[in-house]
């Protein structure tokens, strides 16, 4: 079958986005993977797909694939893409939409300028939301956060467990450049603690309202921005009382925005989402 599709990116984080409103799609997880792949396929780290909504209080339904072909919860940069494309498809005219996702309902907003802002919701700091065994390991308080001690192979790292609809644990490193995500990434996305592994989060602060963060995506590996990721450095930050709200995140891709009242109210995430090309790719059966 031909397929349809629109490469777009959000700080560098890139996306493959279908309509599945106005074409049929079944993949496999097989075939989602084909998509993503940057030799043999268009490239992606995260698919979206754009679907009718299940109820009528509800404009669309988000779903969410990573390059391994496994569907997620939630992806902050690929729901600012999400309503990047349902306006510029004439999919929607209302600059605020509510979107079902696999964790939630998040509604997203796009401004005159352009400029995308979604409310991703309340983080949770409970372990079992990001299904995180922390029995018996060993904890420190820091103002208002619960840092866990967490053993690796040759060293323990001191982590924030934070769910933003997906599973993060954030760290704080001096030098978030020279860090070794790439061999430190897998080994706690991996961590036999986190029953469906975790996004690692490494988070350089550099005042109260600036921060640069590299994120080891559960599925994706190291991407050059993630939005989720974004959100949960930020609020573990603020909880352990060295950040202020709002805070500017940047990432390899670009900056990202984030803004949190506290505790019970949610994060918003701002930043651009931009269409790079459209095509038509032919998928085997």
């Amino acid at each position: 079958m031909k397929l349809k599709f629109t490469k777009m990116h959000g700080a560098g984080n890139d996306f493959i986005v279908i309509d599945a409103i106005n074409q049929s799609i079944h993949f496999s997880a097989e075939q989602w993977r084909a998509l993503a792949d940057r030799r043999f396929g268009i490239g992606a780290d995260q698919i979206l797909v754009v679907e009718a909504p299940p109820t009528p209080d509800l404009d669309f339904r988000y779903r969410i694939f990573n390059a391994d072909g496994g569907e997620v919860e939630q992806c902050g940069n690929g729901s600012r893409a999400f309503v990047r494309f349902v306006v510029d498809k004439g999919l929607t005219t209302k600059s605020t939409i509510r979107v079902l996702t696999m964790s939630g309902v998040i509604e997203p907003s796009i401004a005159s300028d352009g400029q995308i802002t979604v409310n991703m919701g309340v983080p949770s700091f409970v372990p079992a939301d990001s299904h995180f065994d922390a029995e018996g390991l060993t904890t420190e308080e820091q103002a208002n956060a619960t840092l866990y001690l967490l053993p690796l192979s040759d060293h323990v790292v001191e982590i924030s467990c934070v769910s933003m609809g997906n599973p993060h644990a954030v760290q704080i490193v001096k030098d978030v450049k020279h860090h070794a995500v790439a061999s430190e990434g897998p080994t706690i996305e991996h961590h036999p603690l986190f029953a469906k592994r975790v996004n690692a989060g490494f988070m350089q602060v550099d005042d109260a309202q600036h921060i640069q963060l590299r994120v080891y995506e559960r599925g994706a590996g190291e991407t050059l921005a993630c939005g989720t990721g974004a959100c949960a450095a930020v609020v573990s930050g603020i909880q352990r009382g060295v950040l202020q709200s709002p805070v500017e995140v940047r990432m390899r891709g670009g900056d990202l925005q984030i803004a949190w009242a506290g505790a019970g109210q949610p994060v918003y995430l701002s930043g651009p989402a931009v269409a790079v090309f459209e095509g038509e790719i032919e998928i085997a059966d």
